[in-house]
């Protein structure tokens, strides 16, 4: 018989003890080099959605959802003049962060905390805006740290990556809390009202990982979390009532859901170093438009070849194999059929390592469609053999990112380079390498005076008394990178 509490949060837990921490949170408390961290965070959440904005899958998710849900108070971004309700925006400029695998990545909780922090607190400062209401910068960057934060907590409670091994799509499972602590901050709610965010945010959590294989659901997913945090603390401040001690309750409890049949959550997770140990400069940053777990991959290839291509490739290649991690092999080393898709494409190790041999480098536009499918890139995947190596499963978490590359060629001669820990993860993206980023991959799609802008209202957004400034700098026409 279940005998649990009515009232549950009266007793000490982990879930409220979180929520205090998130409700009494201040700027004074979070370290300057946090802080700055999280602008640079955010920025490379802007160049994701502006790259990808008006990508077709992210154009058809606007039409779509807009004609669905009708107007509102809230911009797109990219869409000059389109506006639509909070949750709606919480969803497409969510769409747009994951919308091409160039966004942030945590390397032990994998989740992409922009397309779920920078969605739903934009669409709070448009939503404020419209009933009169503005936040300063100091509010916007607050909040975005207590959901970077967060989220990769609950991923680490719930062993991180092995979720990914059992088919969920860790993002949108840990990210919904990351939403819902993100989005309360900004609204000021009180613990009480936390916690049922929490609990309003924690049973709407899903997010199945077939969808990489050809859905345009896959870059959406992360949205379902951004917009049903957002909801929660929408309902929460509205006295509406979660569930009480949502991520510890026994029956029908986050953690314990989402670890049944696998190893028991580790509750301790959630709180453990609170404001002592910082997760923020863990999230790492993407240099290539792909998923993380293919990155050491790339890395390799460079190493080997310099970054050019592989004169007459096909036919001086006899066999190359890659090794890796289960998690990897599982997310990455499946065999693709004819014809790719762009998300496929993104996620296959075999394709990547194709493109590269034959190209030299990775580029946005490889994912075009007149590159993708060409006869020799399937002739030479025919070559590739991805593999899960079991040995590199016992390595520290810290280095199960690992590829060990080996090319045989025909004349028998034979290459071979590993990498344990890819770029942005060996040595973290710093703040001018992001800005890079952000120029290189903005650059043809905006206008140098949007791009100016954007740059100052980010990296200056603590000064920021009314932050809708920075909704103003993202209201503009964006073109389509694979035109």
């Amino acid at each position: 018989m279940i005998t649990e509490p009515e009232t549950a949060s009266d007793a000490p837990s982990p879930t409220v003890e979180l929520c205090k921490w998130v409700e009494s949170l201040t700027w004074d408390d979070v370290p300057e080099e946090i802080r700055t961290r999280a602008k640079y965070l955010i920025l490379d959440g802007i160049t994701c959605a502006i790259v990808a904005s008006h990508l077709p899958w992210s154009e058809t998710a606007v039409k779509a959802v807009s004609s669905i849900e009708g107007e509102g108070p809230c911009h797109v971004i990219g869409w000059k003049d389109l506006k639509v309700g909070p949750l709606q925006s919480a969803l497409l400029n969510s769409t747009f962060i994951q919308g091409f695998e160039l966004d942030d990545y945590h390397s032990f909780a994998p989740l992409h905390s922009n397309s779920i922090m920078v969605p739903a607190i934009l669409a709070l400062v448009s939503y404020g805006k419209h009933k009169g209401i503005s936040y300063s910068g100091k509010d916007f960057l607050l909040a975005h740290v207590v959901g970077f934060e967060v989220g990769p907590r609950v991923g680490l409670a719930l062993h991180g990556g092995e979720i990914l091994n059992r088919g969920w799509h860790s993002g949108p499972v840990f990210g919904h809390a990351a939403s819902a602590a993100a989005s309360s901050k900004f609204l000021g709610l009180n613990s009480e009202q936390i916690e049922d965010a929490f609990g309003i945010a924690c049973t709407q959590t899903c997010g199945l990982m077939s969808a990489q294989f050809e859905s345009s659901v896959k870059r959406m997913q992360h949205g379902f979390a951004s917009r049903n945090g957002l909801f929660a603390a929408l309902m929460a401040e509205q006295s509406y009532k979660g569930i009480k001690r949502v991520f510890e309750r026994e029956y029908g409890g986050f953690l314990n859901v989402f670890s049944l049949g696998a190893e028991p959550p580790v509750v301790e997770e959630l709180t453990k170093d609170l404001s002592e140990k910082w997760i923020t400069p863990e999230i790492n940053i993407k240099p290539y438009a792909c998923m993380a777990g293919i990155h050491s991959t790339i890395d390799a290839l460079y190493e080997l070849f310099d970054k050019k291509p592989l004169q007459n490739a096909m036919d001086v290649v006899k066999q190359v194999t890659i090794e890796i991690s289960e998690p990897l092999f599982k997310h990455g080393g499946w065999k693709a059929t004819k014809p790719l898709t762009v998300i496929g494409a993104q996620m296959n190790n075999a394709y990547i390592c194709a493109v590269i041999l034959l190209d030299g480098v990775l580029t946005v536009k490889n994912f075009s469609e007149k590159l993708m499918n060409r006869p020799e890139i399937w002739e030479l995947m025919e070559k590739i053999d991805v593999v899960h190596n079991k040995e590199f499963d016992t390595l520290p978490r810290t280095d199960r990112m690992i590829a060990a590359v080996k090319i045989e060629f025909t004349d028998g001669t034979i290459k071979t380079n590993t990498v344990v820990r890819p770029s942005g993860v060996k040595a973290p993206l710093s703040g001018d390498e992001i800005v890079d980023k952000f120029r290189t991959h903005t650059k043809g799609l905006i206008s140098d005076e949007a791009q100016a802008n954007i740059l100052k209202t980010v990296l200056e957004i603590e000064s920021s008394k009314d932050v809708s400034e920075l909704v103003d700098a993202l209201n503009i026409d964006i073109l389509d990178p694979l035109k």
